[in-house]
């Protein structure tokens, strides 16, 4: 009893750093005009406060799975966790804006060190049908981080500082550290070599693709990225000890969950960004109405995924997924349809958001061999991170561009429906692999 009691609390602690760190990812949306009007410093850096966390984060996750492959993933996981809680630190007590961008990107390198360690301490903390549990509970603790960020940020800007937002993340992580003794090591059973080449491009290709996405668009450095990124490829195909493991790609379902991921992290994070700028340049609402408008989204996705894994997912299996799309899609449809129903269009559709995520995830997840993890979570991870700021950019410039948020909406649309067709490619695999599966 209490060694299972023990596990779980160990859980808590991983969700609970999982969080703090994909929580920052978002938590300067809302509260950008704020600290750009207490810091100064040129316009361009208010989307920069977001970028500089987003841009590192994404480009070191794969690395970072790998790192916790070969040195194991409890020290990573404490190691990101420190470093962290320092670059929050600077950034609360940050004097002008290049220090809280410089503080800004050491956070995001920091949570590229955490966040792929926490699947890896999972499986190694539990086994058969506790697993699957365990792993449950990942995509909804992601999915109500990303969205709860503007919403935090808002209240803590409106009642205290903007500098609170980011103070909250020391106790967080001093707790996380005080509770190492609950968590096992865990590392790959064969020894693991760093691919120092593969890691040079890996890098240099997202940040190339990534880099135009967040601040604007530029065809060139994105070509250059998507380049660098096909040479990646095959530098992988060609390598004994590549970055990523070759095996993930052997049948169409891994796959087909790293495009799914990439598209509904795009919408998800997408409309996110477009309500918010709606209530403020439209409707004229301050910071704190604009954020609290999302509660409906971000309340919708923790109840509605907390039902899924407790009993929806149990009975019905990933069929749940779908059934998640589906209220997602609808959600869409009625804000287009009854603009002034937008508060109970975000609650259909966050209630979309967690009955997909938690299928999708444990699913995702289920089909990962020990010795994939550290890649598997760096992929899953950096591709996420892709498809977030994939939705801000074009879901953002099509309601920038065309003055209504009904165009931006359609696309969301569209984008549901796109990834519940990958989502059906999920099943099927081509290829036997070994280990638990999820059943489609």
């Amino acid at each position: 009893m209490q060694v299972t009691t023990t596990r779980w609390a160990a859980l808590a602690v991983l969700l609970a750093a999982e969080a703090m760190n994909v929580l920052d990812a978002t938590i300067t949306q809302v509260a950008a005009p704020a600290i750009h009007a207490g810091l100064g410093g040129a316009r361009s850096d208010i989307q920069w406060f977001g970028a500089a966390y987003t841009l590192p984060f994404a480009v070191l996750l794969i690395t970072g799975g790998r790192l916790g492959d070969r040195y194991g993933r409890r020290r990573l996981f404490l190691a990101g966790v420190t470093g962290f809680a320092i670059a929050s630190l600077c950034c609360a007590v940050a004097p002008d804006a290049g220090v809280l961008i410089a503080a800004r990107a050491v956070q995001g390198a920091a949570a590229a060190l955490v966040i792929p360690q926490t699947i890896g301490l999972i499986r190694a903390a539990f086994s058969g049908p506790e697993l699957a549990a365990a792993l449950g509970w990942n995509g909804p603790v992601v999915g109500v981080s990303a969205v709860t960020g503007p919403v935090l940020g808002a209240v803590l800007t409106d009642a205290a500082s903007w500098r609170v937002a980011f103070l909250v993340n020391v106790p967080i992580s001093v707790a996380v550290l005080a509770a190492r003794r609950l968590l096992p090591e865990d590392r790959a059973a064969a020894p693991v070599r760093l691919d120092l080449v593969g890691t040079v491009l890996a890098a240099a290709g997202v940040g190339l693709v990534v880099h135009p996405l967040i601040t604007r668009w530029h065809w060139p450095v994105f070509a250059a990225g998507a380049a660098v990124l096909a040479v990646f490829a095959v530098q992988q195909r060609n390598r004994r000890h590549p970055l990523v493991e070759r095996s993930l790609f052997h049948d169409r379902g891994f796959p087909a969950a790293l495009v799914t991921s990439t598209l509904f992290f795009a919408v998800m994070n997408g409309l996110m960004l477009v309500v918010v700028l709606h209530q403020q340049l439209d409707e004229g609402r301050d910071v704190l109405t604009s954020g609290l408008t999302l509660l409906p989204w971000s309340g919708g996705l923790a109840v509605s995924s907390w039902v899924a894994g407790t009993w929806l997912v149990p009975r019905f299996g990933s069929r749940v997924a779908f059934a998640g799309l589906g209220s997602l899609l609808a959600g869409i449809l009625l804000a287009i349809g009854w603009p002034r129903g937008l508060l109970g269009a975000l609650a259909l559709g966050g209630l979309g958001l967690g009955l997909f995520t938690v299928p999708f995830f444990t699913t995702a997840l289920s089909r990962v061999r020990p010795q994939e993890t550290g890649s598997a979570a760096g992929l899953l991870n950096a591709v996420q991170q892709l498809g977030a700021t994939l939705g801000v950019a074009v879901l953002g410039s099509v309601y920038l561009h065309g003055h209504s948020v009904a165009p931006a909406f359609w696309l969301a649309a569209a984008l549901v429906v796109a990834t519940a067709a990958t989502t059906a490619l999920m099943g099927s695999p081509t290829a036997s692999r070994e280990g638990p599966r999820g059943e489609w």
